[in-house]
């Protein structure tokens, strides 16, 4: 549940000074980190809803149509008084990102608006922390995360961005999350930094479970890997191949491929090296959620194999 947005995909094919100008490429893709993290469960084999907020504008019927193409089963809100959500990325030479984003209608959900028997019915509930840099829809996500809890739901979470907390200061941060009863947390370095002030893998998870009591982390190094860690033992997990072209969306890749292998019955440290596959698949090409070409086809496979011989049969059943 929480954010979906259109992103404007600006990319850089050399370096651009201040008050320069370059050649580069300019695309709109779909985003938001619930929505993308929603999809790649899904693509990996994962049935899934998605829970957001659009406006009744073009972007919103092409949102509509966006995830109906991807499988993704939703419950939309509507709004006339705010634009669907849109996200300015600046994608440098290197393929490191940088994001604006707009305040659309994704920021504006409401407690009183969200689908209660949706939420009681889940097996699991993911959120980012888009949803908790203000207020609303702070309250929608912290309500929507209770109702899923006491009905037997299990919660992960995204931290979303090392600046963003900052900026909301790490203690009044954690104070919107720490009591919510998460199972899962999916920082990338630089958001455990700013939570816990480390640096060195295990003691980031260390600490970010001081913080959230009874989490597993799945911290995200980029092109280090994965360090996975879960009752007091820590695995790192080397990166798969991948050549950099665009970082956007891989962090929710990882997250959405890991959640479809674990809640399947995947041990941790396997869907954790699976999550790394389609996070090098993505970094090789340009947006959150590119189209799929042969390239997956393995990696999808690999999904395949992992669910049956965890004893779920054919993927997606």
């Amino acid at each position: 549940m929480g954010d979906y947005a259109w992103d404007v995909l600006i990319r850089g094919n050399t370096e651009l000074l201040a008050g320069g100008d370059i050649y580069g490429e300019v695309q709109l893709a779909p985003g938001g980190s619930a929505a993308n993290t929603a999809v790649w469960a899904r693509r990996c084999g994962l049935p899934t809803r998605f829970v957001g907020k659009i406006g009744n504008d073009r972007f919103g019927r092409l949102a509509q149509d966006e995830l109906r193409d991807e499988d993704v089963r939703a419950v939309w809100l509507h709004t006339d008084t705010q634009n669907t959500g849109s996200v300015a990325v600046w994608i440098d030479h290197t393929g490191q990102r940088s994001m604006v984003s707009g305040k659309g209608a994704d920021h504006y959900l409401l407690p009183s608006e969200l689908p209660g028997q949706l939420l009681r019915r889940a097996g699991h509930l993911h959120l980012s922390a888009w949803s908790f840099f203000g207020d609303p829809p702070r309250s929608a996500a912290r309500r929507a995360a209770q109702i899923a809890k006491q009905a037997g739901a299990t919660l992960s979470f995204d931290p979303g961005s090392f600046q963003l907390i900052g900026e909301t200061g790490l203690e009044t941060f954690v104070s919107f999350t720490a009591d919510l009863g998460l199972d899962l947390v999916f920082p990338n370095a630089e958001e455990g930094e700013a939570l816990t002030g480390e640096t060195e893998p295990e003691l980031v998870c260390r600490r970010l479970c001081e913080l959230y009591p009874g989490a597993a982390i799945a911290l995200k190094l980029d092109s280090e890997g994965a360090y996975y860690f879960e009752d007091g033992v820590g695995t790192h997990l080397g990166p798969a191949a991948g050549r950099l072209v665009d970082a956007t969306g891989a962090g929710d890749a990882f997250a959405g491929a890991f959640l479809a292998a674990r809640l399947r019955g995947v041990g941790a440290v396997k869907a954790a090296a699976l999550a790394n596959m389609v996070s090098a698949w993505v970094i090789e090409r340009v947006g959150a959620r590119p189209v799929l070409d042969k390239g997956i086809e393995p990696v999808l496979q690999a999904f395949d194999s992992a669910v049956r011989e965890a004893g779920w049969g054919e993927a997606g059943d």
